[in-house]
């Protein structure tokens, strides 16, 4: 089934001020190639679809092109290298990805920069571009409303080395403390039909479980006390691009 590999995920998520609330859950994610996305056998298809409209740029464009295009109006041009991408597909037509990583290389296979997207519970979604050291490490503003407890500001401070067989992904937001950590790892198999099978046993409905959880946990700060942030105004009128 072509490069695709399948990545068994643990998930932890870590809320440090202004009061403490972690928790931990395990699901699976795709790293595929956008030059060579899985071609799955018709069956199989409900269980893991990968739609343009899902990530940034037009969605009546392949995600490659949108990714060419989003980077050319940062002046890149990657000259044909390859794009790596770490998303969640779309399960049965429904998909959330809180965060999708595309590690960007050039012609000669050098990494020339990373894009994070982050997409909220409302349907928006925002593009990051790092430059990270030769260790994964990169920082960048935040500017983008995610959680409603927490205001458009701050740091990300981004661990996004690209997978070999292991994957091992965090952000932190930083506002003069720590706010906020998210990590994920796992470990990346080839996407067979076991191994798609097996990750779906595991974890059926996988993007529909994450969105849940989210807002589930979401319920239970505010029962603790916890007030939301208003919601910038822009975010009501489009959404990020």
């Amino acid at each position: 089934m072509n490069s695709a590999q399948i990545v068994r995920t643990r998930i932890h998520h870590v809320r440090h001020s202004p009061l403490h609330h972690e928790f931990r859950y395990r699901s699976y994610s795709w790293l595929v190639d956008l030059d060579d996305l899985p071609r799955l056998p018709r069956w199989l298809r409900p269980l893991a679809g990968f739609h343009a409209a899902d990530h940034l740029g037009d969605p009546a464009r392949t995600l490659r092109a949108n990714v060419d295009d989003y980077l050319a109006g940062q002046g890149i041009d990657l000259a044909g290298g390859r794009v790596t991408m770490l998303a969640n597909a779309r399960v049965l037509g429904y998909v959330f990805n809180p965060l999708s990583v595309f590690w960007c290389r050039d012609h000669t296979g050098a990494l020339v920069c990373v894009l994070a997207e982050v997409h909220n519970t409302y349907g928006e979604r925002h593009c990051y571009l790092v430059r990270p050291d030769r260790n994964g490490r990169a920082t960048t503003d935040k500017q983008f409303y995610v959680s409603p407890f927490n205001e458009v500001r701050g740091e990300y401070r981004m661990c996004v080395p690209e997978p070999t067989d292991r994957l091992r992904v965090s952000v932190a937001l930083h506002d003069n403390q720590p706010i906020f950590a998210a990590s994920m790892t796992g470990r990346c198999q080839p996407a067979t039909v076991r191994t798609i099978l097996r990750a779906t046993v595991a974890v059926p409905l996988a993007p529909l479980v994450v969105s849940a959880l989210i807002r589930r946990h979401g319920v239970h700060l505010l029962a603790r006390g916890l007030r939301p942030v208003p919601r910038p105004v822009e975010h009501f009128e489009e959404s990020s691009r």
